[in-house]
């Protein structure tokens, strides 16, 4: 009963985001995007604390006014390696403080950053595009993996096989192009799809490390059925990164 009723919860935790975040992309507003995409920040924000083994909720302060400026000021990216500065002036100035509370300025602060300056810059549909692309990494691993999937990985993850991220791999290379042609052409849009899904398991190999290290098995538990928020985000904030460099420099 418990297998059943843990697979439920999944089903419609999973329809309940693909829903919510569907009427948000559909609406396309900036505000309610900085706040549902900042809400999203903050939860993850608080989980990479638990991961890093870091004590101080305080830290939660400066990420909410950092994620409040990028209301005004439109390169959320450069944002990031300002923090760098700020933060390494910090420690340079004053020995107690240490390199590991910026840790999570890092993960998951730069892939969210990075996810907002892209829709400002090339809106809507390159969320989309991002969405599509790391969603189907994730099933044409997962059912290559399943029905021919026998050489392994990697040991960070165990139940992932070279045949099934080869296949998710194409699977998403494959499907993002059509999305991805709206904005540039073929041939950029199959690199693009591709290094946006290469990174993608990367990003969720990163989160399955910092897991492992930390002893537990999800992030978090707000999402029934699925775990915490960068269970469900850990692809897409490697992914982001890549995606905005490729689309800069091939656009």
């Amino acid at each position: 009963m418990n297998v059943f009723a843990g697979a439920k919860d999944r089903v419609v935790t999973g329809i309940a985001l693909v829903i919510g975040v569907l009427a948000i992309g559909i609406i396309d507003n900036f505000f309610l995007m900085w706040g549902f995409l900042g809400l999203v920040y903050l939860l993850a924000f608080n989980e990479a604390l638990i991961l890093f083994n870091i004590q101080n909720k305080k830290l939660l302060i400066p990420a909410a006014i950092l994620w409040l400026i990028t209301l005004y000021y439109p390169y959320g990216d450069n944002l990031f390696i300002l923090a760098g500065v700020i933060y390494a002036s910090g420690v340079a100035f004053n020995k107690e403080i240490t390199w590991k509370n910026f840790l999570p300025f890092i993960y998951p602060t730069a892939g969210m950053l990075f996810i907002f300056t892209m829709y400002q810059e090339y809106g809507v549909i390159s969320l989309l595009w991002l969405l599509i692309v790391v969603a189907m990494t994730d099933v044409g691993a997962y059912a290559v993996g399943k029905s021919i999937g026998k050489t392994p990985f990697c040991e960070t993850s165990p139940n992932k096989t070279m045949e099934g991220v080869v296949g998710g791999i194409v699977v998403a290379t494959i499907s993002g192009m059509f999305v991805g042609l709206s904005l540039v052409d073929i041939t950029s849009a199959l690199l693009i799809s591709f290094g946006v899904a290469t990174s993608s398991i990367f990003g969720d190999l990163y989160e399955s490390s910092l897991k492992r290290a930390a002893g537990v098995k999800d992030s978090g538990n707000i999402l029934p059925g699925h775990g915490g928020i960068l269970d469900r985000i850990d692809g897409y904030l490697f992914a982001s990164i890549v995606m905005l460099i490729l689309l800069r420099g091939l656009v």
